[in-house]
C-alpha cells in the first residue's frame, strides 16, 4: 500500500534556520502534555548508568519513544521518560484516527496534529502509516492550514546550518515541501533529530536513525526510519530521482491543532 519534470530551482528553508541538533536546553517528556496521554497511566522515571530503552522495554520499546516522540540519541542516561504502567496500553501507539472520513475519496492524505506532535497517512481514509514528529518551536510555529507536497528533494542539504563543529551542511534528507510563504521561505517534511518536542523553525521533522549514525555515530544499529518510509509512500509509484523534483498533484496536507 506504499503507494515529475527536473528543474533548477532554490529557496530558503525553514528548516535552513534551524538549530544545532544538539539542544542547549533540553525539554523534559515528562513535562509535555498531548491530548493522546489521556487514557494512558503513566509514571515519569530517568534512565539510570547502562539502561537503554531497549534494556527496559524489551520488544516494546519502539512503542515507548513513540509515546515520548523521542529518538534512542536524545535519551540518556539521568534523562526522564513517561513510562506507561502498562506497556499493552500503548503497543503500536498513535493517537490519530484510524479512519478520517472527510479523505475517504483520496488516494493519499496526510493529517499533522501539531498538539500530538503525530504525522499519519491516510489512503482513502484509512490510516496506513503515523509516526511522532518534531514541529515549530515558539516563536517559529509550524503553520496550521491545508496544504499539498509540491515537491521532493531526497537529499536535501541546508545551504546555511552546519552540523554542530563541521562545516558539512546539515541534512534534511527525504524532503518534501509543503508550503511557501509570502517571503519566499519554504517549509518541508524531511528526516531530522526528534527530541521529544517542538524543535524546528518550522519543517516538520521524521525519525532518520541512518543520518545520524552517519554524523553523530549513534545508534550503531539504525533501525528508525520514517522519514524514509514517508517519503516513499507520498512518491510512489513513481520512480525516484537525484535532486529537486517538482511533484505533479501531490497528496493534500491538513495541519491541526497547535503544539505544545
Amino acid at each position: 500500500m506504499l503507494t515529475f519534470f527536473l528543474i533548477g530551482f532554490f529557496s530558503l528553508s525553514a528548516s535552513e534556520y534551524v538549530w544545532s541538533a544538539d539542544v542547549k536546553n533540553p525539554r523534559s517528556p515528562c513535562k509535555i502534555r498531548y491530548p493522546g496521554d489521556a487514557n494512558v497511566e503513566w509514571e515519569c522515571r530517568s534512565l539510570k548508568p547502562g539502561e537503554t530503552p531497549e534494556s527496559l522495554f524489551g520488544e516494546q520499546w519502539r512503542d515507548v519513544l513513540r509515546f515520548n516522540r523521542i529518538d534512542r540519541r536524545h535519551v540518556r542516561q539521568g534523562f526522564p521518560l513517561k513510562v506507561p504502567k502498562r506497556l499493552e496500553e500503548i503497543k503500536d501507539f498513535t493517537p490519530l484516527p484510524l479512519y478520517y472520513p472527510p479523505a475517504e475519496t483520496e488516494a493519499k492524505f496526510i493529517i499533522i496534529d501539531l498538539s500530538e506532535q503525530f504525522l499519519g497517512a491516510y489512503e482513502y481514509g484509512r490510516l496506513v502509516f503515523s509516526a511522532p514528529v518534531t514541529t515549530g518551536e515558539r516563536g517559529n510555529e509550524t503553520p496550521a492550514g491545508e496544504f499539498r507536497i509540491t515537491a521532493v528533494d531526497r537529499h536535501r542539504k541546508s545551504s546555511l546550518y552546519f552540523i554542530e563543529k563541521t562545516m558539512i551542511p546539515y541534512p534534511m534528507n527525504y524532503a518534501l515541501r509543503f508550503y511557501i510563504n509570502e517571503n519566499g521561505v519554504a517549509y518541508w517534511i524531511h528526516g531530522r533529530d526528534v527530541p521529544g518536542y517542538p524543535a524546528s523553525h518550522g519543517c516538520i521533522g521524521l525519525y532518520d536513525e541512518p543520518m545520524q549514525k552517519k554524523y553523530y555515530g549513534y545508534p550503531k544499529d539504525p533501525v528508525l526510519e520514517d522519514a524514509r518510509i514517508f517519503y516513499e509512500w507520498v512518491i510512489a509509484p513513481l520512480p525516484d530521482e537525484e535532486g529537486f523534483w517538482v511533484l505533479e498533484e501531490g497528496p493534500r496536507v491538513l495541519i491541526v491543532g497547535q503544539a505544545p
